[in-house]
């Protein structure tokens, strides 16, 4: 049973900083894409981040050049460090596995899993 536990969300002022981890269990860690999505207050979720088994990468044109995502196989633990946050980034975010697309998007399978979801809130 595939199992996805996010954690490190917070309240931030703008321009800082937050590391989400994702912590995966139930399956095989190392073959699987796993992405991060997001969803604001009145907002569909949408995907913001993606790494593939190979570490290939993928970000949204929002938060490329201030995310970066990582896995650590050793931990079956997915990060997304977030930096020079902005109050637009304030949502639930959420990790998923497995993806039907991570490259020139990400999106999660129809029998994809998601984890309960962190809050990250921007705000002076």
């Amino acid at each position: 049973q595939v199992q996805l536990v996010e954690s490190g969300g917070g309240l931030v002022q703008p321009g800082e900083s937050l590391r989400l981890s994702c912590a995966a269990s139930g399956f095989t860690f190392d073959y699987y894409a796993i992405g991060w999505f997001r969803q604001a207050p009145g907002k569909e979720r949408e995907g913001v981040s993606c790494i593939t088994s190979d570490g290939s990468t993928y970000y949204a044109d929002s938060v490329k050049g201030r995310f970066t995502i990582s896995r650590d196989n050793a931990k079956n633990t997915v990060y997304l460090q977030m930096n020079s946050l902005k109050p637009e980034d304030t949502a639930v975010y959420y990790c998923a596995t497995p993806l039907s697309v991570c490259g020139v998007g990400v999106q999660i399978h129809d029998f994809g899993s998601w984890g309960q979801g962190t809050q990250v809130t921007v705000s002076s």
